[in-house]
């Protein structure tokens, strides 16, 4: 499990292992020691938190695979799943679930992505049904949908008040890479400022379910 939030990491270890059929083997608060702890236990099933203090759990899915192909990665975060989980498939996850059910349905997921199936909501499924079969991509969503990876990463972190200064130590990316991120948030938006931006991503913040 990969969490920074000690008690949901408690939390999900008692609600695993009261079930049966899985064993939580190791617990990491932070990138590193996740990928540190998927080498040395091998875990079947990685549970990432999209939100993590030192990286984005959507890079740390990616990682993880890339370094062991055959683990199974569940995505579990607050974050609105019709921005996160497409995103966190294409990563390499196999399933993507919000926080506010998992104590219903973590069990659910994590059967069903050991069987080699992907679990996400049918909402979800309908939405990337949707895009596949539509010539146009299906409904044409928010402008923050078409940011990528790394682009919704720097505005998720603008919007929660950090500086460019900040959010390069957080991302270890230079101040200059950071601003150039900046400016093509602006353009992809549409917004003629800097500060328009920000307040753009402050606003996009608090709509978010859990902030």
């Amino acid at each position: 499990m990969v969490d920074d939030h000690p008690i949901t990491r408690h939390g999900l270890r008692v609600l695993i292992e009261q079930h049966g059929g899985f064993a939580v083997c190791g617990e990491a608060d932070n990138a590193a020691q996740a990928m540190e702890l998927a080498a040395k236990l091998r875990p079947d099933v990685a549970i990432v938190d999209i939100a993590l203090r030192t990286a984005n759990g959507i890079e740390l899915t990616k990682n993880l695979r890339a370094h062991s192909p055959g683990l199974h990665v569940l995505v579990l975060s607050m974050h609105d799943e019709d921005l996160y989980a497409e995103r966190a498939l294409r990563a390499g996850a196999k399933g993507y679930l919000m926080k506010h059910e998992a104590s219903e349905r973590v069990i659910a997921a994590l059967q069903r992505i050991v069987e080699g199936q992907i679990f996400v909501s049918e909402r979800a499924q309908a939405r990337m049904l949707a895009r596949l079969v539509s010539p146009r991509g299906g409904e044409a969503g928010s402008p923050v949908d078409a940011l990528s990876d790394r682009e919704m990463e720097v505005f998720q972190l603008l919007g929660e008040g950090y500086a460019t200064r900040q959010i390069a130590e957080r991302l270890n990316l230079s101040i200059k890479t950071i601003d150039s991120y900046r400016e093509h948030l602006k353009l992809k938006l549409n917004l003629p400022t800097g500060a328009d931006l920000v307040r753009y991503a402050i606003q996009w913040v608090k709509s978010q379910p859990g902030t």
